[in-house]
């Protein structure tokens, strides 16, 4: 079953309230936040603060996703915030296996993430505790960035190593998803598209951008 994640960092800041209401009442099935420290990636966004203002608008999941250096410093923070699934970066954790201890351990599922340039086989050892897999398609740091082409064989190849697994691990993809990049995606297994500017800057409106997504996947 194919679900959307609506990503705040393409919303207006000046009305984020209203527009994780609109996203939520439009049919995303989570709200996705980017958290950046500027350090990680080159760019900083929002915090625990953020998160926790913002929580009590709906009750669809929120997605975390921590691009940020040393993530287990703020795991708690942000479960405390309201976050639902935290999903680390494996290029950011030296212990990667405790890191996602700590997350299950706060009672929140665990999700990993890898950049553009980092193989699949990175995540095998970490496969069987994790609840989620975010594949990069752009390099992270900025929305409104560009699909990259040779991503659908990198979704694939990670699709047969979860099925291989046996169990019910999400694959979300991340980066330059909108109609007419959504539909390869799904075709290589995804399951989970991430999208923000494809949703809060179309000119129809963010549930009818939420209704194009999910046609153009189909």
């Amino acid at each position: 079953m194919l679900k959307i994640a609506a990503s705040i960092l393409s919303a207006d800041f000046s009305r984020l309230g209203e527009q994780v209401r609109e996203a939520a009442q439009g049919g995303a099935d989570y709200i996705h936040v980017d958290v950046m420290d500027g350090h990680f990636v080159p760019n900083m966004t929002i915090g625990p603060v953020v998160v926790r203002s913002i929580r009590g608008l709906t009750d669809r999941p929120f997605d975390v996703h921590l691009m940020i250096e040393s993530p287990e410093r703020y795991l708690a923070d942000f479960a405390e915030a309201g976050a639902d699934i935290l999903t680390v970066q494996q290029e950011a954790c030296i212990h990667l296996h405790r890191v996602v201890e700590e997350i299950k351990g706060l009672g929140k599922r665990a999700g990993v993430a890898i950049n553009p340039a980092t193989p699949n086989i990175m995540l095998k050892e970490i496969l069987p505790f994790i609840d989620l897999v975010l594949v990069m398609t752009v390099n992270p740091g900025f929305g409104g960035q560009s699909f990259i082409e040779t991503m659908p064989a990198k979704i694939a190849e990670m699709r047969q190593m979860i099925d291989a697994l046996g169990r019910d691990v999400e694959l979300e993809v991340d980066g330059g998803i909108h109609s007419e990049t959504a539909s390869r995606a799904v075709r290589a297994g995804a399951r989970v598209l991430v999208s923000g500017s494809a949703i809060f800057a179309d000119p129809d409106g963010v549930e009818r951008a939420i209704q194009k997504l999910r046609s153009s996947a189909k």
